[in-house]
């Protein structure tokens, strides 16, 4: 364990584990390596519009969503040197401009067609360094 996950909040335990689950799983299941780049980003939005269209049910989803909601937060916190917040079991990224996102939720917004962790990850990103 480095030292930057010993002094992380404990907001972050679990979210942190969620992402790091995602990326093992679509590295052996998907051959999908995510490397924590918002570059990355592309393919983890791209993987979710197909299972979308797939037609795949969202309760079947859920964990996948998650955990690539977690994996998307965790791109954030690096990107943008934000913390792991939670608040009656959801769990937020905040950045040091003192916003709030929810790439989670937004994880869930992108399977429904109507979100994109990519531009999550830019708009925080860019809105951190302002």
């Amino acid at each position: 364990m480095t030292t930057q996950q010993q002094t992380r909040p404990q907001a972050a335990a679990k979210p942190v584990r969620w992402a790091a689950d995602a990326v093992a799983t679509m590295r052996e299941g998907a051959r999908m390596r995510l490397d924590y780049s918002a570059q990355s980003l592309w393919r983890v939005d791209r993987m979710i519009d197909d299972l979308r269209r797939e037609g795949t049910p969202p309760a079947a989803v859920e964990n996948v969503l998650r955990g690539l909601g977690a994996y998307a937060g965790e791109v954030i916190v690096r990107q943008a040197g934000g913390d792991w917040w939670t608040t009656g079991g959801d769990h937020w990224v905040r950045t040091s401009d003192g916003r709030l996102w929810d790439p989670i939720d937004e994880a869930r917004r992108c399977f429904t067609g109507h979100g994109s962790l990519r531009l999550l990850c830019r708009d925080a990103a860019g809105t951190a360094g302002r």
